[in-house]
């Protein structure tokens, strides 16, 4: 789609692309970065703030506080799971830090993104949880299966709601010669 833009006075045209949204389209969410785990703090954890996901076939953009607690800002597709998070912040973590598989060829820890919704303080069994046992406490990210699981004396701080994994070269698929095999849906 396009839109052609005429300027009489100059009888000069020019064209400009345009992209109108659908009502139903979400836009990425720029999340706040709280740190890297492990090491990150509570009160580092709950440093950044977080804005209210944008309307649906809207957008929303941020100018950053150098001066804020948060790291920088990274982008979450939009999808209703994103858009439904009340107060999402981000975390990078290394991949064997929340024990997500990865290639074995990888021999150096991979930085994964962390989506997490702090106003979501509820236990769920085999869900991943952050987990703390003070403000000066480092945080700690788990799956639990029962509430005795968890660390002693700690509280629950937010829910991972989901990781962003980077592709790798190595993840790439062999070549099987079909192409029902070959493509990627």
């Amino acid at each position: 789609m396009g839109l052609i833009i005429t300027r009489h006075f100059l009888d000069q045209t020019f064209f400009v692309s345009l992209i109108t949204m659908l009502e139903i389209h979400r836009k990425k969410k720029q999340l706040q970065v709280a740190g890297m785990y492990p090491g990150l703090t509570v009160s580092e954890f709950y440093g950044p703030s977080s804005d209210d996901a944008a309307e649906t076939g809207q957008w929303t953009y941020d100018f950053s506080d150098p001066d804020g607690p948060q790291m920088g800002t990274v982008a979450f597709e939009g999808s209703p799971l994103v858009a439904a998070t009340v107060d999402p912040v981000a975390v990078v973590c290394e991949h064997t830090s929340i024990g997500i598989p990865m290639p074995d060829i990888l021999a150096e820890p991979v930085d994964v993104i962390s989506l997490i919704d702090r106003s979501d303080k509820s236990f769920d069994e085999r869900k991943f949880l952050v987990t703390s046992t003070g403000p000066d406490s480092e945080i700690s990210i788990g799956a639990y299966t029962s509430k005795k699981d968890m660390p002693e004396g700690s509280e629950i701080v937010g829910r991972v709601i989901m990781v962003q994994i980077p592709w790798l070269p190595c993840m790439q698929k062999k070549k099987s010669g079909f192409m029902e095999d070959d493509a990627l849906y």
